[in-house]
């Protein structure tokens, strides 16, 4: 799945996303950082460490940190989890898919909060598909004017995914075929595409950096 800021830190050399990780640990004082606090604080995202490296728990290693057990987990931070695990798969998780490395929670962490495995995927679809109402205003201007942020969020990405389903839609691989899937940008947002369901789509780590900033319909 394409995290935006990466497009622009394609190139950042490892030990540079890990030396801001041990940055913002300094910034907090403790050897103990969360997925989120890295977001607030860091210069990348926590999804780019976490694409990096193959899981945000294995970046917290490489950065020689101490993993965080977060008892006061929110359902935004479960759900966003899915789509991690949804992407790293290409598929949708199933509860024993819910191990250390590819999740950075157990599947009985969900059940515990939503009383069953199913129960807990019933709220993620309707988490998902809250960001359907979501509309951009249409400009009270005759010029072109950004409507919505470069940034693809979480639930956009899940609702893609759910939508395209596990296979890049310009070659067909999957994970299964070595690949990471991403979600890019039909037209791209430098040319006036803006960040709706209708013009995303599910494209493999390959076609992805092939395509750049090509606008598919030109």
């Amino acid at each position: 799945m394409k995290y935006e800021l990466e497009q622009f830190h394609r190139d950042i050399p490892d030990e540079e996303l890990l030396a801001d990780l041990r940055r913002v640990s300094q910034v907090l004082g403790r050897n103990r950082i969360t997925f989120r606090e890295y977001n607030e604080k860091g210069r990348f995202r926590a999804g780019t460490l976490a694409e990096r490296f193959g899981s945000w728990h294995a970046a917290i290693d490489k950065a020689n940190l101490q993993r965080t057990i977060n008892r006061n987990i929110s359902d935004e931070d479960l759900f966003e989890n899915l789509v991690e695990v949804w992407t790293t798969l290409g598929r949708q998780p199933r509860c024993r898919d819910l191990k250390p490395g590819p999740s950075r929670f157990s599947w009985n962490t969900y059940a515990s909060r939503f009383r069953t495995w199913r129960g807990a995927l019933a709220q993620f679809v309707r988490w998902a598909n809250e960001g359907q109402l979501e509309r951009p205003a249409v400009a009270n201007t005759s010029k072109v004017s950004r409507r919505t942020p470069r940034n693809i969020n979480w639930r956009l990405r899940a609702l893609v995914l759910m939508h395209d389903g596990p296979r890049c839609r310009l070659c067909g691989a999957g994970p299964s075929d070595g690949v990471r899937l991403h979600v890019d940008h039909i037209k791209p947002w430098s040319k006036g595409g803006e960040t709706v369901l209708e013009n995303l789509q599910v494209l493999c780590n390959v076609c992805n950096i092939g395509k750049g900033d090509l606008d598919r319909e030109n």
